[in-house]
């Protein structure tokens, strides 16, 4: 009787087992078959081909990489940094984001960047496998014409011409940040000399911090540098106080993280205005770090105080715009200064003043609209990508461009109280632009004066 029901066990053993070979078998052959159906319609072109259709308006050529490479970084074996000149950007991994209303944001994205399926559809990368995601993506929409390429052939040949952003390395992919931890030398760092990296967030350390950051960075609290109730820019003994407290001197390389890009953008915005030479951001914020397969630290780092900062603060003073600057230098001079807002629509014609603690609405008189978001303060996706890495400033020229900002002027940003603008100001800043400033106290510092004229609705052609 125990034999029989042992022979019975193994029958029904063996029957599992040829389910499930043939189960995984057909997952096999369904990958192999999907994989062979986009390999059909996607074609290897040549670097001589590629240059014969390089100034073709049927075809676009994309980089699939992700946004530092295209900004200037050299990255994954490349010879040179940067992007073809020409190409527009549609990076691998923002098909791995996970954000609402992701596929609409996806084929604005498209549509925007001109790649349409009526073109010729050259997708290129260094990896060879960000090309074909992005061809597999593609394909599944119904684009026909895609062709993939090795951007390390073109980069090869010096003679090919390729871009880079002026100051593409004052913002850092994670596998530099990574790098550096690891005490090695990336490019644009200078040998030997220690990092640090900081970690900017609103509150204590239990608000963010606390919950997970970069390895070996330390918390900043922004209150520091903007003091309640009127979180306005701390005074120079109150910015003098902050860098000898977190041990910063003006030869400093440091390196800015955060969970909140803008939260890091405003305090990378104010170590520079103090004086440090060697300023970064990490591009992409926490999200980047752990989408590169990074770990977090919840270990609770302390900096090491300094007694001297190595110069007057601040040592770069022309970079934040005062009230009285703002009156002086840019509103007095508009042939050779621009004040560029960077607040919602919504906020620039006076409907709401997009604060939940302040309510005066409108803006100031001779600002040019900049964009910034399109929900509320804390919105900036004129500027970012669907990974909020810096989106392709050639985009956002050509909406300056729209709005009649002169790029030629001096450009001082502002937005409600220095957030918003300090990103788009290191932005820019990295796009090469740098002539500019940062009016810090914004639309808040300027209508807490009775005196200061107003503007709202939409303002005369």
């Amino acid at each position: 009787m125990v034999k029989n029901k042992r022979n019975v066990f193994i029958f029904i053993m063996m029957i599992l087992s040829v389910f499930i070979a043939s189960a995984c078998s057909s997952n096999a052959d369904e990958e192999a078959k999907q994989s062979s159906e986009t390999s059909d319609t996607v074609s290897a072109i040549t670097t001589e081909d590629l240059k014969k259709n390089l100034n073709d308006d049927s075809w676009v050529i994309v980089d699939t990489r992700i946004n530092d490479a295209f900004n200037g970084w050299k990255l994954e074996g490349v010879a040179r940094g940067g992007h073809i000149e020409g190409a527009v950007d549609f990076s691998a991994n923002w098909l791995k984001v996970d954000v609402e209303d992701k596929e609409k944001k996806l084929d604005e994205t498209l549509e925007i960047k001109g790649i349409n399926a009526n073109k010729n559809i050259v997708l290129y990368d260094a990896n060879g496998e960000d090309a074909k995601e992005v061809a597999k993506y593609l394909g599944e929409k119904g684009y026909e014409n895609l062709y993939t390429y090795d951007v390390k052939q073109w980069a090869e040949d010096e003679s090919l011409p390729m871009v880079q952003y002026k100051n593409y390395h004052k913002i850092v992919p994670a596998s530099v940040v990574k790098d550096v931890i690891d005490g090695k030398t990336p490019e644009t760092f200078e040998d030997g000399k220690k990092v640090k990296i900081v970690e900017a967030s609103w509150g204590e350390e239990k608000e963010s911090y606390a919950k997970g950051h970069v390895p070996t960075g330390f918390h900043i609290n922004t209150d520091t540098v903007e003091p309640p109730p009127e979180w306005m820019l701390a005074n120079d003994e109150e910015l003098a106080k902050f860098a000898l407290d977190n041990g910063f001197t003006k030869d400093d390389s440091i390196i800015v993280t955060g969970e909140s890009q803008m939260a890091a953008y405003r305090v990378a915005a104010v170590l520079s205005y103090i004086g440090v030479e060697d300023v970064r951001v990490l591009n992409g914020g926490l999200a980047a770090w752990t989408g590169a397969g990074y770990e977090l630290e919840t270990t609770s780092n302390k900096p090491e105080p300094v007694k001297d900062f190595g110069a007057a603060i601040p040592a770069n003073p022309d970079l934040v715009d005062s009230q009285e600057e703002l009156k002086s230098k840019i509103l007095a001079n508009p042939e050779e200064a621009t004040l560029v807002d960077n607040r919602t629509w919504e906020e620039y014609i006076g409907e709401t003043s997009g604060y939940s603690y302040y309510d005066k609405a409108g803006r100031i008189p001779g600002a040019v609209y900049g964009y910034a978001g399109t929900t509320d303060a804390n919105s900036l996706e004129y500027f970012r990508n669907i990974d909020n890495t810096m989106r392709n400033f050639e985009e956002i020229v050509a909406l300056w461009e729209e709005a009649g900002i002169d790029m030629d002027n001096h450009l001082s940003f502002m937005c409600g109280s220095g957030w918003r603008a300090a990103e788009v100001m290191i932005y820019a800043n990295v796009y090469g632009l740098e002539d500019v400033s940062l009016y810090s106290d914004g639309w808040i510092g300027w209508s807490s004066n009775p005196s200061h004229p107003v503007e709202t609705g939409e303002p005369m052609e």
